[in-house]
């Protein structure tokens, strides 16, 4: 499993809002063959600054299959308004378990 580390920005006055489209796109990812897990993480310094965190089986489950689909059409237009700038996404995979 890979996960898709994505560092979003959006105006701290919309996090509430930003948070409610969030929660609503969450069966798009659930239905999404290859997603097994996600998250919003807020960041407690840096109001305004998120990170997206979900995991996929793959890459190409997240790039080709999610990418292509109508659920990531309905997360943009829900959550794309609130970008300040564009995500800075990450695909990651572990390399050292410490506990």
């Amino acid at each position: 499993m890979i996960q898709e580390i994505a560092r979003l920005s959006i105006d701290p006055a919309d996090a509430a809002a930003f948070e409610a489209a969030v929660a609503q796109a969450v069966p798009h990812f659930h239905s999404a063959p290859g997603c097994r897990s996600f998250a919003l993480e807020r960041s407690v310094d840096r109001p305004g600054h998120y990170m997206l965190v979900v995991g996929w089986d793959s890459v190409d489950a997240h790039m080709v299959d999610f990418r292509g689909s109508d659920g990531f059409q309905a997360w943009r237009a829900l959550v794309g308004p609130f970008f300040k700038s564009a995500p800075d996404v990450d695909h990651v995979e572990p390399a050292v378990q410490g506990f």
